[in-house]
C-alpha cells in the first residue's frame, strides 16, 4: 500500500502519520527517523492538517522542461537554475494564499511536484540519491511576477516568491519508488490550466537532489519545487487553484485578492 504521510493538529497539539481514505494512523518519533505507530487511529475529518513537512528551505527550480523551453525559445540549461524560498512562506492545503501588502501587483501559480529530502544529504552520487528522498508533495509556487524584473539592476527572484503564504505544500508526502510516470495537473476554478509529465523535465527529481547537493547541504524536510511547464497565468480575485498530481495527493487553495 502506497503510504501517504501527513503532520495534523488536533484540540492545540500536533502530531503526524499516514493517510489512509478518512483516516489518520498516528506516529510517534521522527517522521525522517525510525517512527513508530501508536495504536492510535483519527478521523481525518476531526483534525486540521498542516504542511506535511518543515522544510529549511524550498529550492525553486527555473526552466526545467524541454516543452516549454522550445515553445518560449529558452536556451537548455547545462546546470538547475534555482532560488531559494524561505520556510516562512510555507502554507499547507486549505490555508488562503495571501495577497502581499507591500505589493499591488499580479500574482502567478505555478503547478509543481515537489521532492521531500529524507536523510541529510551533501554531494550525493545520483545512484544513491534515492535512498535520500522521502517522498513526494504538490506545490504550488506562487510569485509576484511583477516584482521579479521590476529593478533592472538585480531581478528580484527571492522577494518576488519569498512572500508569506507563497510556498503552498501538500496535503501529504508520498512515498514512491520513481515519479517518472507522475502528471502534474492545475486546475483554476475547476478548468484546467496545466497538464504536463515528470518526464519531459530537463533535470529529472534525482538529477536535481544530486546536484544540488553539491551546492549545499539538503536536510530532513527540505523541499526542491521541480519548476513548472506551459500553463501558468495570474490569479484573479475569488480564485481556487488546485494542483492534483494523481499518484501523489491534490493540493487545493484560495486566493481572495488584495484585501
Amino acid at each position: 500500500m502506497t503510504k501517504r504521510w501527513v503532520r495534523y493538529q488536533l484540540e492545540g497539539e500536533q502530531g503526524f502519520g499516514l493517510l489512509s481514505r478518512e483516516t489518520i494512523q498516528c506516529f510517534i518519533g521522527d517522521m525522517f527517523g525510525t517512527p513508530k505507530a501508536s495504536g492510535v487511529s483519527l478521523a481525518s475529518e476531526n483534525v486540521r492538517l498542516l504542511p506535511p513537512c518543515k522544510p529549511t528551505k524550498i529550492i525553486a527550480i527555473w526552466n526545467n522542461f524541454h516543452h516549454r523551453a522550445a515553445v518560449e525559445e529558452l536556451t537548455l540549461p547545462q546546470f538547475p537554475f534555482y532560488c531559494i524560498k524561505p520556510s516562512s512562506c510555507v502554507i499547507g492545503d486549505g490555508e488562503e494564499i495571501l495577497h502581499p501588502d507591500t505589493y499591488d501587483g499580479r500574482l502567478l501559480y505555478e503547478g509543481e511536484l515537489g521532492v521531500v529530502i529524507g536523510k541529510t544529504c551533501k554531494s550525493i552520487a545520483r545512484e544513491a540519491v534515492s535512498q535520500h528522498i522521502f517522498g513526494y508533495t504538490c506545490l504550488n509556487d506562487v510569485t509576484a511576477i511583477d516584482l521579479l524584473f521590476k529593478y533592472e539592476a538585480f531581478p528580484q527572484w527571492t522577494r518576488s516568491k519569498g512572500f508569506d503564504s507563497f510556498g503552498v505544500i501538500g496535503p501529504c508526502i508520498t512515498e514512491l519508488e520513481s515519479p517518472d510516470d507522475l502528471v502534474i495537473r492545475t486546475e483554476v476554478n475547476g478548468v484546467e490550466h496545466q497538464n504536463y509529465p515528470v518526464s519531459d523535465m530537463i533535470f529529472s527529481p534525482l538529477d536535481l537532489v544530486s546536484l544540488i547537493s553539491g551546492d549545499m547541504t539538503l536536510y530532513p524536510g527540505d523541499v526542491i519545487a521541480c519548476g513548472t511547464s506551459l500553463g501558468v497565468k495570474t490569479m484573479k480575485p475569488d480564485t481556487t487553484v488546485c494542483i492534483d498530481i494523481p499518484g501523489v495527493g491534490q493540493l487545493t487553495n484560495y486566493y481572495q485578492g488584495a484585501k
